[in-house]
């Protein structure tokens, strides 16, 4: 297991003095971008990382030194495309990097039942990218089916109208049936803007504040 822990450090260090380097940042730089974040890290502990003299790095200093590289944490950890290889966990063989990133991040295919919620919130969030995006489109198209200079291109933009009012109303029904979900599990939705709440979740826009006040 030490072993293990030690590859683990390993890659993190390589891959922050290689995106520093990158950056064509000093030790003493990154210890300055990491103090204004309001989490100082001594130019001295990020050369003794980076040399492999530091016994241990905490997972607050990856978060942190991910920030001032400008980079997600994650791909500190995992550096996909620099590290072909990496053991996930300790006896087990080596696995390639972007399949050890899924893993750690919860994209792989296969998840235990536990995780239910973890599905909810990204389908969510897809659902909701997709209605946003529809509703967008349609009121484009509906746009160019008022001002088309032709019978032609304003069959063309209503054709184009209705496929993204058929989205939306898909994704808008995959929301509100994910929504359903998450409270079952006793877990509050995500927010939603007031627009977009206004069509998918009404219920949630009906509540007037004054009068909760006076309660």
């Amino acid at each position: 297991m030490p072993e293990w822990a030690d590859q683990v450090m390993a890659t993190v260090a390589a891959e922050v003095r290689r995106r520093r380097k990158e950056l064509g940042w000093s030790a003493q730089d990154l210890a300055d971008k990491c103090e204004e974040i309001g989490y100082p890290i001594p130019r001295n502990v990020i050369a003794n990382m980076e040399s492999g003299r530091r016994a241990g790095l905490p997972l607050v200093d990856v978060m942190v030194l991910a920030k001032a590289l400008n980079t997600p944490p994650i791909c500190l950890i995992y550096p996909v495309g620099y590290v072909e290889d990496v053991q996930q966990l300790p006896l087990q063989h080596p696995t390639s990097t972007l399949d050890a990133l899924n893993w750690f991040t919860g994209e792989e295919a296969e998840l235990g039942a536990e995780d239910d919620m973890l599905r909810y919130f990204r389908a969510h969030h897809a659902a909701e990218s997709t209605f946003k995006a529809a509703r967008q489109e349609e009121e484009y198209a509906r746009y160019h089916a008022e001002t088309a200079p032709n019978a032609n291109r304003k069959a063309e933009a209503l054709r184009t109208q209705a496929r993204a009012a058929q989205e939306a109303e898909a994704a808008k029904v995959r929301l509100r049936r994910v929504r359903a979900f998450i409270r079952e599990e006793g877990v509050t939705p995500p927010f939603l803007w007031p627009n977009v709440a206004a069509e998918v979740d009404p219920s949630e826009t009906d509540t007037n504040p004054t009068e909760e006040n006076d309660l």
